[in-house]
């Protein structure tokens, strides 16, 4: 499994999913990975940057059909129709689903991490989560759980995917006419390991609190 998840957010991996898949594949992963608990796993950061790369004419390996002001903006339409989902989700479950027992695919400590971020920095919790794996899917759900208004959800939401997809997309693109497309691997790391700060952060913030409260007791 673990094997399985370093092939699918490596670069060959996802030139694979991408080359096999089209447009089709980076749409469909953009909106589950955004829209659908289930996607949390997904490739985010790691795929727009690929997708970038493999976008740019000059690269070794450029593809075709990739057209990188189309897939600026069907991408920027996935991720926002998929925040869409999950704040939809979110509304209509409500306070139920912090009753609901952790699963396989279902762990009460990132819904309880999204909320936290969420209760931090309130509606622009919605664009600073695209950035953070993990919480860029379930910071939208939570927010409907919240009853966030959904004209402030609608603003913040087109204000993330705007600037996730662009800013992500266009750096691989930039990346790509350059010696540093060879190592893509390396920069996907890079990428990932500062993208889950917040998260380490977050947790070592909350241990620490958990324990003066029991010294306290």
């Amino acid at each position: 499994m673990l094997e399985w998840l370093r092939e699918l957010h490596s670069a060959s991996g996802i030139a694979q999913i991408i080359e096999m898949g089209g447009i089709i594949a980076l749409v469909g992963i953009v909106f589950a990975e955004t829209g659908l608990l289930l996607g949390f796993f997904l490739p985010g950061d790691s795929l727009l940057i690929t997708t970038g790369v493999l976008a740019h004419p000059l690269n070794p390996h450029h593809l075709d059909f990739l057209d990188i002001r189309f897939l600026n903006l069907i991408l920027i339409i996935a991720a926002i129709v998929g925040d869409q989902v999950g704040f939809y989700l979110g509304h209509k479950t409500g306070d139920r689903i912090w009753d609901k027992p952790d699963s396989r695919f279902y762990k009460r400590k990132h819904l309880d991490e999204a909320h936290d971020f969420y209760v931090k920095y309130g509606a622009i919790s919605v664009v600073i989560a695209r950035y953070v794996p993990i919480l860029r899917t379930f910071v939208p759900f939570v927010a409907g759980v919240a009853r966030m208004p959904y004209r402030k959800f609608v603003y913040w939401n087109i204000a993330g995917g705007v600037l996730w997809v662009t800013t992500v997309l266009w750096l691989g693109y930039y990346l790509g006419q350059t010696s540093l497309a060879n190592r893509l691997d390396k920069i996907i790391v890079l990428v990932v390991l500062i993208s889950y700060i917040p998260l380490v952060v977050g947790f070592a913030k909350r241990w620490h609190r958990k324990r003066r409260q029991r010294r306290t007791i």
